[in-house]
């Protein structure tokens, strides 16, 4: 089967693919002119497409920062570091990442890492409690979680035994 031929649209066709493609899920503006990009648009006409996207609401990384922090968090109980990295990595500035940040509530944040915590440990099979404890930490700071409140919660978590 050949490569897929990529295909070109008007400005004006853009924008419309463009609106529809912001209204299905939060965008970055990184996101939306990368796909711009792929409509074989000219860098004027996307930067054009992108402020009026921006004009109307339709990209608003505040927004967006704080829809992926709280959904990463309540979803996949990622982390703040995890989630800041990926914010970052999605070129979002430093106000908008703490807005995210901002989402994450710290009592509920501290539950969610004891949760997780008290399910690896059970769940672990290793006799040594230091291997153990080793393992639970590394699965949490896998999971983007501060490095002291693992520990404590580690330690928490053992002590309930």
């Amino acid at each position: 089967m050949p490569a897929k031929q990529p295909k070109f649209y008007s400005p004006a066709d853009a924008y419309v693919k463009a609106t529809a493609f912001c209204a299905y899920q939060e965008r970055t503006q990184q996101e939306v002119r990368e796909k711009l990009y792929t409509y074989g648009l000219e860098e004027d006409e996307v930067e054009e497409i992108i402020v009026r996207l921006l004009q109307e609401n339709f990209v608003n990384e505040e927004r967006f920062a704080k829809t992926f922090a709280g959904g990463k968090f309540r979803l996949k109980k990622w982390g703040r570091i995890k989630i800041r990295l990926e914010l970052k990595a999605r070129g979002l500035s430093a106000y908008c990442i703490q807005k995210g940040m901002d989402e994450i509530d710290p009592e509920i944040y501290w539950d969610t890492l004891l949760e997780l915590a008290d399910k690896k440990n059970a769940s672990e099979k290793e006799p040594n409690p230091l291997v153990r404890k080793q393992k639970v930490a590394r699965f949490l700071l896998g999971k983007g979680y501060e490095q002291d409140l693992v520990w404590e919660a580690v330690n928490s978590v053992n002590e309930e035994e």
